[in-house]
This record gives C-alpha cells, structure tokens and sequence, in this order.
C-alpha cells in the first residue's frame, strides 16, 4: 500500500533547476535512504514532501489520517522548559484526552441519569484508548529512549536552553522517536550522535516498524537500516531495491550500460551522417540520402552521462611555529560552570590530534578557549608566537544572505572576480552555486563555501569543529587527503573514527577530562 506517492514534481531557485519532473512512492513499512552528492536537491525535496515548500509543478499526495515526524535541526527550544517537558511533548495528545477524562469526572456530579451515562461511556472510551497506548508508563517509555540516546547522562530536568547544538538535535530526534509516527523523516540523524548512540539509533531503526525516509552520509549506518533507495542525481529520482552497497552495483552497472549505448549511438550517427554528406548531392542516390535523414532525425538521441565535480581540498601552509603550538596549565573550560577539571596539555607542532567523547562534555568549548574565542574559568593556556591558525566552527549562522561570493570576497577583497570563482569551483561549487545565498545552500554546500574561505588563508594550525558534518562521500575523502597532506598541525573534533584514525598522530578524549559522570 503507498503512504505517499509524488507526481511529476519539478523545483528550482531562480535559473536552479534542483529537480526536474521526479516521482516518488513510499510503501508501507519501507525503509528508504534518500542519496546524492551536495547540492542535488535531497532537502529541497524533503521540504517538499513535509510542505514547507511548494513545487513548481506537480503533486504530492499523502494517504489520508497518516501521521509523520520530520527532524528539523534549526527548530527553536524556549528557555524555562526543561528536556524532560519536552520529550513529554510527543504523548501531548494523551494528555489532552487526560485532561479531558478530568473534565467529565467533574461534570459528572452536576449531571443527570442520561448525562451521566453517555458520560460513563465517553470516560471508558478515554480510559481505554490510554491504557491500550501505555499512558501509564509514559516516563518509563520517555527515560529507555532517552538513555539510548545519551539524554541520561546530560539530566532530564536540564533547561534545553542551556544545550549545545548536538544536545538539541538529539533531544528532537527522541522525541521523534516517541511520538512514533507511521513516516519517520531523517535528515542527518547521526551528525551530532556519538558512536555508542549511533549503534543504538542503527538498531531501533532496523526494527522500526513503520516506514522511514533518511538523508545521510554515513554509508556504513545507511546499509544497515535501509531497504530501498531513492539517488537524486542531475535533477532525476531513480529507485533502486536493496541496501547501499546493492545500489552501488546496480548505480555503476547501469552507468556502463549507459555509457556503452551512447558511444554504439555515436558511431550509428557518425555512419549516417558520412553516407548522407556522401549521397545527398547525387540524383541516384539522393532518395537514400533522404531516407538516412529522416532515420537520423527520428532517432531518440542518448545525453552523455554528466560526470558530477569532484571537489579539491589543499590547505596553504604559513611558516613554521616553534616547537609548541600551545601549553595549557590546570586549564578548566566552561560557561557558567566548569565542565572539566584542570588538565595540563600540549601540542606539538606536527601533531594531528582527534578530539572525541561523548556530546555535552566540552569539545566545541574546549577549541574556542584555546583560540582564545571564549575565556577560561581558571588556568592558563600559552599559544606560540609564530601562529597562523585556520577555525572551522560546527554550526553556521542560518540567517546568513550573503551569496557563497560576497562570503569570499567580504573576507579577501583583494582577490578578482575570476579568481573568486575558480576557488569556489574547486570546492566542488557550480556556477548556480556561487551566486546563490548561504542561507539557501544546503548544509554540504554552505560547509565547502566555508572551507573555501579557510583554504585562501595561509595557516599553520588547522582548528575543526565536525568539518565533515553534511559533507557527501567524494568531498569526504578529498577532505582526508587534503588533511593527510598538510603538513602543519590539526587539532580536530569529529564523530567519525573511519574518518580520521588512520592519518591522526593522537586522539585525546574529554571524557578523562570531565567532571560529569559518563
């Protein structure tokens, strides 16, 4: 049975055409992972199906009464509300038949025989509809998914105003989870996650009943949990049946077989045509001529298979700082409180060092201190006098209208329009790209305008905050060449070991550091 079925959608920003005549079904009970590179239109086309955008041209139709949950990372949570009352938020219909319930019971002592029946009747109705939904054991319900999660461990009653970025998304996606809806839609889930609440998020989602739609570039979890795939690419939506490792073959095979009927196509054209140029100007052999001409022009004419670009990362080096890029002394991080105890640390010039533990421990916290962004609550913290440090931060502003070329120029004015352009376009940026507002890139695009900006700085000490989050396979791999080749130092904070383990020199984790209990 479809759940949803979209007809014939096309969508564009200005000259963008970002999809172009798509469709699209959803079975139930389908586990579907939405691929391609940056850029391709993967979020437009989630806002389309969630209604947060209006195609261009065609349909999309919902069967009716199907409820749906979609992850928005940039949803506002209100100070003065705690997670806990958040996560109740997702049994709020429950409540409200609760409260209902109450209001019955009360009335009941003002009614008459007639009255009072009809109300019996309605409160059974209500009693049992909570009972058959586990109404009763909501907080048990609330705390099992919490802790897989990792929500335990930060405190349910803490005020989500207080979160990182990465608390947020996880509070949103637990109560995702719990509302559990018929159509789960995932947009990056596992970005803010740590490794052991990944594992966790992989095996709730192998056994989620319902269908599911999931955006993400972490290919290892989505072949685990998906069963269909659907790759946008150049403006299309192909299915493929199978996980992404299947969908690979199927890809690459289909690709050659398209490729092999181009070039057969080229050569039956080049024919042709040679016998048309050679006959057309002769009486005995014009009517054959002819008949060539109207073969070629009724022959469905192939496109060749337009080859996605490949971004290139290379970082400029500034000259070499002494042997310590920074000596810190009983250095403790927070904001209003402490998070760690002192810790006395060092960098070494030529260290590549990954900082990982789990969210809400001070990662982000820790690399703004060393920059000197933010000051410490106690200690001290020494940096070398030759430093040329390059900051990539983990969130970007989403209220940012600049286009990705006003966002290179307003930092490096001197630079020409050509030589703007030919930097973006090495990050992998089209044209249609370049022009277009930060605010509108999507995440993967918005994190190359960014690293764009890093790569014209001449720099020493690579500071990175999650660079890889939004960030497609090709741009991922170039990014860890690029960073293998550099030859400063790298201090980096990342949740993806097979991202960094094999070329990092250390890895340093917060966890022997905090004063939390983890």
């Amino acid at each position: 049975m479809s759940i949803l079925n979209v007809e014939n959608v096309s969508h564009g920003f200005g000259a963008r055409r970002i999809l172009e005549d798509v469709s699209f079904r959803l079975l139930k009970g389908e586990h579907v992972g939405l691929v391609g590179a940056n850029g391709e239109g993967k979020s437009t086309f989630l806002n389309i199906i969630t209604g947060k955008l209006m195609p261009d041209e065609g349909k999309v139709e919902w069967c009716n009464r199907i409820t749906t949950g979609y992850l928005d990372q940039h949803t506002i949570l209100s100070r003065g509300v705690s997670i806990r009352d958040v996560l109740r938020g997702a049994f709020q219909h429950m409540f409200d038949l609760e409260k209902e319930m109450l209001t019955l019971y009360e009335k009941m002592a003002e009614a008459s025989e007639e009255e009072l029946s009809v109300m019996m009747e309605d409160v059974g109705q209500i009693q049992s509809t909570l009972e058959n939904n586990g109404f009763y054991i909501i907080d048990a319900k609330i705390e099992e998914v919490a802790n897989g999660l990792g929500l335990g461990e930060i405190g349910l009653d803490r005020d989500v105003a207080d979160l990182s970025g990465g608390q947020r998304t996880k509070v949103l996606l637990t109560k995702l989870l719990l509302e559990s809806p018929m159509i789960l839609i995932l947009d990056e889930p596992t970005n803010y996650l740590d490794d052991n609440h990944i594992v966790w998020l992989k095996q709730y989602l192998k056994n989620y009943e319902n269908a599911f739609i999931l955006v993400s570039h972490d290919m290892v979890f989505l072949n685990d949990v998906i069963n269909v795939i659907y790759h946008v690419e150049n403006g299309e939506l192909t299915r493929y049946t199978g996980n992404y490792d299947q969908f690979m073959q199927q890809y690459e095979l289909k690709k050659q077989q398209h490729m092999q009927a181009y070039e057969k196509q080229q050569k039956e054209i080049d024919r042709l045509e040679d016998f048309i140029a050679r006959n057309k100007a002769r009486v005995a052999t014009t009517g054959m001529a002819k008949s060539r001409q109207k073969q070629l022009d009724k022959m469905e004419k192939l496109e060749k298979t337009k080859e996605k670009i490949r971004p290139s990362f290379k970082f400029r080096e500034a000259r070499v700082p002494g042997r310590f890029i920074f000596q810190a002394e009983n250095l403790v991080i927070g904001y209003d409180e402490p998070l760690t105890k002192p810790m006395t640390i060092a960098l070494e010039r030529g260290q590549k060092v990954a900082i990982r533990g789990v969210n809400g421990l001070g990662k982000s916290t820790l690399l703004k201190t060393l920059l000197g962004i933010i000051k410490p609550v106690s200690g001290s913290v020494k940096l070398d006098d030759y430093l040329y440090p390059g900051y990539f931060e983990q969130e970007s502003h989403r209220d940012n209208y600049n286009t990705a070329m006003d966002e290179i120029w307003n930092e490096y004015p001197g630079l020409t329009n050509y030589e703007v352009r030919q930097s973006l376009a090495k990050c992998g940026l089209t044209n249609e790209h370049i022009t277009t507002q930060m605010a509108v890139l999507s995440g993967g695009e918005n994190a190359k305008v960014r690293l764009c900006k890093l790569m014209l700085k001449d720099v020493n000490w690579l500071v990175l905050d999650e660079p890889t989050n939004h960030l497609d396979v090709d741009a991922k791999e170039e990014l860890k060449k690029a960073f293998k080749e550099f030859k400063g130092t790298i201090l980096l904070v990342s949740h993806e070991p097979e991202f960094y383990q094999d070329w990092v020199t250390d890895i340093w984790n917060v966890e022997n550091w905090t004063t939390k209990v983890v």
